[in-house]
């Protein structure tokens, strides 16, 4: 009976790091989304260009990452950039604010309060020793979309897209955040949703 609790365990233990392994080769970029369209249908051809403002202008470089990880998302929808043959004028932003995590205080097990490594409280070696570690940080993203007719010079698409998470690494998500802003277009849902999309790790 041992060996066969033995080969049972083991191939327990062999499905669970399956599970793991396919979890762990992906991560979830869920986003808070809100789009406002006035298009029945897409022209033909569905042609853009981008549309600077100042101050990404000044910062061109910048922009021309975000514009790349855009014009992924808008090829996908079926938008096809041409700038000598525009149909709609793209403006497009992204940001990252960078913040504390709200759950600091779970981090520290044995102190309450904002103290630091090797702060005495006079409570004995729990309360006493501040075991804190560093503060992780998250950050708050926010990328949009407007589209603008070039004929009529009119608005006829604009949608956001909020997403707050730990990864530092901007664009792979600013890509799935332009997706999930993107999602139903040009006839998106009405009112705010949350899209979740997947990206690799």
């Amino acid at each position: 009976m041992r060996p066969l609790r033995s080969f049972f365990l083991l191939l327990c233990l062999g499905f669970i790091g399956l599970l793991l392994g396919g979890c762990a080769s992906t991560r979830l970029v869920d986003s808070n989304v809100q789009a406002f369209s006035q298009l029945q249908a897409l022209p033909v051809p569905a042609t853009y260009r981008f549309e600077r403002l100042p101050s990404q202008q000044a910062y061109s470089s910048q922009q021309e990452k975000i514009e790349a990880v855009a014009r992924q998302a808008l090829a996908k929808v079926g938008l096809i950039e041409d700038p000598r043959a525009p149909y709609f004028a793209a403006q497009v932003y992204a940001r990252t604010d960078r913040l504390l995590s709200p759950d600091y205080y779970w981090y520290d097990p044995f102190w309450g309060g904002w103290g630091g490594w090797g702060a005495w409280g006079g409570h004995g070696f729990y309360g006493g020793l501040s075991m804190r570690f560093p503060p992780p940080t998250e950050y708050r993203r926010e990328v949009g979309l407007i589209l603008r007719e070039l004929a009529s010079g009119r608005v006829v698409y604009e949608t956001h897209a909020q997403h707050d998470g730990v990864w530092s690494d901007d664009l792979p998500v600013f890509a799935a955040m332009f997706d999930a802003a993107l999602q139903g277009f040009p006839n998106p849902p009405a009112g705010p949703r949350r899209v979740n999309v997947e990206i690799p790790r």
